[in-house]
């Protein structure tokens, strides 16, 4: 894939924290985060609510109260990837595909199934350290 892997790349590998909790009303899954300044920067704001409205039917997405730093961008994904498109709108993808340049930051992997977000409409999800 063009731009790294998100299933491969060094960057998604090597895991900060004992990860997060993401839970809505449709559900609750886990991600591992990878080590980067933006996601220290996301542990470090946690626990938050993030409103997320569905997005071209790959992903939701929504702004996050406070920028994080960027980092190395990627153009491809996985379903399951999440991510920082910009500065501060979280993202996790459902479906494999590809957004334009600049690419998103990759915060992390889910751990599991992420259907609950194949779901028309706007969620409400929070996000916790894994306890």
């Amino acid at each position: 894939m063009a731009n790294g892997d998100s299933d491969t790349s060094p960057a998604t590998r090597a895991v900060v924290g004992g990860g997060i909790v993401i839970s809505s009303e449709r559900g609750r899954i886990t991600a591992d985060l990878v080590d980067s300044p933006a996601t220290r920067a996301l542990l470090a704001r946690l626990p938050l609510t993030v409103e997320m409205r569905d997005h071209l039917r790959q992903e939701k997405t929504g702004p996050l109260p406070a920028l994080l730093p960027g980092g190395p961008r990627q153009t491809d994904f996985s379903a399951g990837t999440i991510g920082l498109w910009g500065t501060n709108d979280f993202v996790i993808y459902y479906r494999n595909g590809r957004v334009p340049s600049p690419g998103i930051v990759v915060l992390g992997r889910v751990n599991g199934d992420v259907s609950m977000f194949d779901t028309p409409g706007p969620v409400t999800v929070q996000i916790k350290e894994c306890s």
